[in-house]
């Protein structure tokens, strides 16, 4: 069972250690983060908990069973009843389906809680993974684009129903 968790002040040094000791294995399909990132880490969570204040994203942490922190799950620029999905989830937890859960627990977040009817999302084409999740989850490829460089997918799902 997985929970999605709201992001608070107090998650900033679990949140710090979960990218810090997964960064190389995000870095395979993802653009990475920076060093800048880690270094200003404090000053960066402040501004994730101040965007989520005002409406304007959502942040998530994935917690397993135990509470064990596995992945991270954002809705950015919410926007006219959308928003831009974003996850990732740690490498000691890959191939175990919470990615698939994850996304769908959001799905109805989004729809539900926080009164959304589409949600956008985007993977590098070298990402097979990401691209199962987002189908899984009633995705549709809509087009091609480049993140940091990199030839990936845009995708998009309708909330209607969920």
């Amino acid at each position: 069972m997985l929970t999605l968790e709201p992001l608070r002040p107090d998650h900033a040094d679990a949140v710090l250690a979960f990218e810090l000791a997964n960064r190389a294995w995000f870095a395979r399909t993802v653009p990475d983060r920076g060093d800048a990132y880690f270094a200003e880490f404090p000053a960066r969570h402040a501004a994730l908990l101040a965007e989520q204040a005002a409406g304007v994203c959502r942040f998530h942490l994935v917690l397993d069973a135990d509470g064990t922190l596995v992945g991270r799950l954002n809705l950015l620029d919410l926007v006219d009843g959308s928003a831009e999905l974003g996850y990732r989830v740690a490498e000691s937890a890959a191939g175990r389906g919470i990615a698939t859960a994850a996304v769908g627990l959001a799905r109805r977040l989004a729809a539900h809680d926080y009164g959304l009817h589409s949600l956008r999302a985007a993977t590098t084409l070298d990402n097979p993974a990401s691209q199962a999740v987002l189908t899984r989850n009633g995705f549709t490829a809509t087009g091609e684009c480049l993140l940091d460089g990199r030839p990936g997918l845009r995708y998009h799902r309708s909330l209607a129903g969920a």
